[in-house]
């Protein structure tokens, strides 16, 4: 892909697209929608809690395979220096965190009585049962690790901004 430079840009691998922005909406689907369950009707509460959490255990198994596909393929040079480092950090942080909240909310869920039925098709077994105990320190890792995915999602998209309306850089379109 070339831009206005002419410059070749070397992407990342279409596998590794694909699963960017599969995990991306999801995440933008996932995330609001944990937000606002507390508002909803009660006689819907239950449906909107089964599409949370089913997208939410969806969002995880894609983020393993993107990590697989990560380990095993070759990616773009992402350049030198504290802006690198920190790009790093952010990336590492949003690996991190797509990998704690699901496994967190799905854990709380069980711990709370509620064993997770992906999409009221499939049972899905967990190491835990009802454990009332552990249920609320699940809970707030969970909603901990949503805020901050939250600021490390804005620390990435102000990244991508930078690079794309300041700096002018082929950064974007190496996930495109």
């Amino acid at each position: 892909m070339t831009h206005d430079h002419q410059i070749q840009t070397i992407r990342y691998p279409g596998a590794m697209r694909i699963m960017h922005w599969l995990v991306a909406m999801l995440v933008f689907v996932t995330w609001p929608l944990g937000m606002v369950i507390k508002f909803v009707r009660d006689d819907i509460k239950p449906d909107a809690y089964l599409l949370h959490e089913s997208l939410g255990f969806m969002a995880l198994w894609l983020m393993l395979a993107r990590i697989g596909i990560r380990l095993t393929s070759r990616v773009p040079r992402s350049g030198n220096g504290s802006m690198a480092g920190m790009a790093h950090l952010v990336h590492a942080g949003l690996y991190l965190l797509l990998i704690v909240m699901p496994v967190s909310g799905f854990l709380a869920t069980n711990a709370h009585g509620f064993p997770l039925v992906w999409f009221d098709i499939l049972p899905v077994w967990s190491p835990l049962g009802k454990a009332p105990e552990i249920a609320p320190l699940l809970s707030t890792v969970h909603r901990w690790s949503a805020w901050i995915l939250f600021g490390l999602l804005a620390l990435h998209l102000g990244g991508v901004l930078f690079h794309h309306v300041l700096r002018r850089d082929d950064t974007l379109y190496k996930m495109l």
